[in-house]
């Protein structure tokens, strides 16, 4: 298996949990510790890439999947491109609100993902598991990390797979919101997730 890092968030926006945090803690129980490290990263602009990026330098892993939830979002968002934007609709979790702002100045508008998208959207679908192919990761934190990440590795010409992936909020988080969203139960959350590992370990070298 491939040395992975995988991160998720903590709670925002007035919830108590974050999806993303609960499946990096299930999966951190569930593959050996020698190949899996996973990661809660703050929801603050100022510290979560910092965060990430220390992971990286310290770990120097083969594969790297970002998680966060995205409210409203009826399925698995495999995100497909980061760009470099910073404008957030809501304060991070230290009361900052950029807008308008780039991620990196003079840095490239946008990143691809480098995971196998497709296949990881066929793989999803063959086990009845709701996903989609999303072409925006937003403008908020999710999108930062996912930037940051791939700026990183593309300075450091790392070839490896990365990339983000966005899951619906939980159902005790959808039916506290009037009008009531869309959610997923975490044990499909992490179905998921541990597909997307396996069809990377297949897929990749």
């Amino acid at each position: 298996m491939k040395k992975w890092l995988v991160t998720g968030f903590e709670p925002f926006d007035g919830s108590h949990v974050n999806p993303s945090a609960q499946i990096v803690t299930a999966l951190s129980s569930f593959y050996p510790t020698e190949s899996f490290h996973g990661i809660i990263l703050p929801v603050e602009t100022r510290t979560a890439p910092k965060v990430l990026v220390e992971a990286l330098e310290a770990i120097h892993p083969e594969a790297v999947l970002c998680l966060g939830e995205a409210a409203g979002r009826t399925a698995v968002s495999l995100e497909r491109v980061a760009i470099n934007l910073l404008d957030f609709r809501i304060p991070d979790n230290a009361g900052e609100q950029i807008t308008d702002l780039p991620i990196v100045p003079d840095g490239p508008v946008a990143y691809f993902s480098s995971l196998p998208v497709r296949q990881i959207r066929d793989a999803l679908l063959e086990e009845g598991i709701p996903v989609e192919l999303s072409y925006s990761a937003g403008t908020y934190l999710c999108n930062q990390v996912f930037y940051t990440l791939m700026h990183f590795l593309s300075r450091h010409q790392w070839n490896i797979p990365a990339g983000f992936v966005h899951v619906p909020s939980l159902p005790e988080q959808a039916v506290k919101r009037h009008p009531l969203t869309p959610s997923m139960s975490v044990d499909l959350d992490i179905r998921a997730i541990r597909t997307i590992i396996q069809m990377v370990e297949e897929k990749t070298p």
